[in-house]
């Protein structure tokens, strides 16, 4: 499941902390200071999101059902629309929606590239590997962004995509070396997975700027819609009733469950959000991922080497950098100056060249980021 992490105006994000109602899993924890909601929703983050990476890695290891990505796919969207249907039932607004059915269409057909093509992926690839590839999504979005929107980034966000990409060179290549499921495949389908990731980041914020439409009714809508697409073109196919002959019946078990934990997850990191920013939230999924990550290799046996974590430590460095570059713009304009703040104590400078130093503008600007 994607999550779309956004930092809005300094103010909002106060009165979203101090005047609106906070649940998580519908228990109300605005009572409890913002400590106690940051522990509580950082536990729920790490027991689902821990529990939806080891059943994944686990439903490819199953017989018969390493060569059914898409198979999982269509069963993981089936149990989402259950889900969002029933959230939506439990608010009483099931006959409502707010955003037109084309535009959740189009929701829907990039929501099955980016989940089937990543869980496709894991056919081919380590589940180590694709976490660090899931990871990098700022590379597309920042080179769509340039091509297509002619947008510029400061030497920051470059560094970060290119401390990316030797994080995930170092990564693939140590892949290509131990892993027997190696394939350029693999690495295909990961990367169609992160542009349709990329692309669906914009028809999001443009959609919730303009609407702010309930997230279940987008999850019912958009998953539906994906669910319906998917099984027309698998039973087109003949994909269908090869992988309802094929896959053993303790692989519904898991993909309930796996669904389940990704779905619950998702809300708790949209509560972490909203109480603590895009900061935190950013810091405790990273810890997150390092921890599933680390499970992978101790539960399912595979090669080690210290490549792994060289490449890692440079893509967790370059998240940092592309958050702080985005939600602390304070701090970069002070940096960006400091050499011309160090020059004034060396040489008088006139009254109006000190006021211009002293009065930087200051802006605010969103941050996303995908679990």
């Amino acid at each position: 499941m994607e999550v779309k992490i956004h930092v809005d105006d300094k103010s909002r994000l106060i009165d979203s902390r101090t005047n609106t109602e906070v649940k998580i899993l519908f228990y109300d924890i605005s009572g409890y200071s913002s400590y106690k909601q940051v522990v509580i929703c950082s536990i729920g983050v790490f027991l689902f999101y821990i529990i939806y990476g080891y059943l994944q890695e686990l439903i490819f290891t199953l017989h018969g059902s390493h060569a059914f990505g898409w198979y999982l796919t269509l069963v993981q969207f089936a149990f989402y629309s259950i889900f969002g249907f029933i959230e939506l039932a439990l608010q009483g607004k099931t006959g409502e929606r707010q955003v037109s059915l084309k535009v959740y269409s189009l929701w829907a057909f990039l929501s099955l590239g980016t989940m089937g093509f990543s869980n496709t992926s894991l056919e081919h690839l380590n589940y180590p590997t694709q976490v660090m590839f899931k990871s990098c999504k700022l590379i597309p979005v920042m080179i769509g962004s340039i091509i297509i929107l002619k947008k510029k980034y400061t030497v920051i966000d470059y560094s970060a995509v290119l401390l990316m990409c030797l994080g995930l060179t170092l990564f693939t290549l140590a892949d290509s070396r131990l892993s027997p499921r190696f394939s350029v495949v693999g690495v295909v389908m990961i990367s169609c997975a992160l542009l349709c990731d990329a692309v669906i980041g914009n028809v999001q914020e443009k959609v919730f700027k303009a609407q702010s439409p309930p997230m279940s009714e987008v999850v019912l809508y958009s998953y539906s819609i994906g669910f319906f697409i998917l099984l027309t073109v698998m039973t087109v196919s003949g994909s269908l009733v090869r992988g309802i002959l094929v896959v053993p019946n303790v692989f519904y078990l898991y993909a309930s469950l796996f669904s389940l934990s990704g779905y619950l997850g998702l809300q708790i990191v949209l509560t972490l959000v909203k109480t603590s920013g895009a900061l935190s939230a950013v810091t405790i999924t990273t810890c997150r991922k390092a921890v599933s990550i680390l499970l992978s290799f101790i539960f399912f046996a595979k090669p080690f080497t210290f490549q792994y974590l060289w490449g890692g430590s440079l893509i967790v460095i370059a998240i940092y950098l592309n958050v702080l570059s985005k939600s602390n713009k304070e701090l970069i304009r002070y940096l960006q100056h400091m050499p011309q703040q160090i020059l004034s104590h060396m040489r008088p400078l006139s009254r109006e060249r000190k006021n211009i130093l002293a009065t930087v503008p200051l802006s605010n600007c969103e941050a996303q980021e995908v679990v």
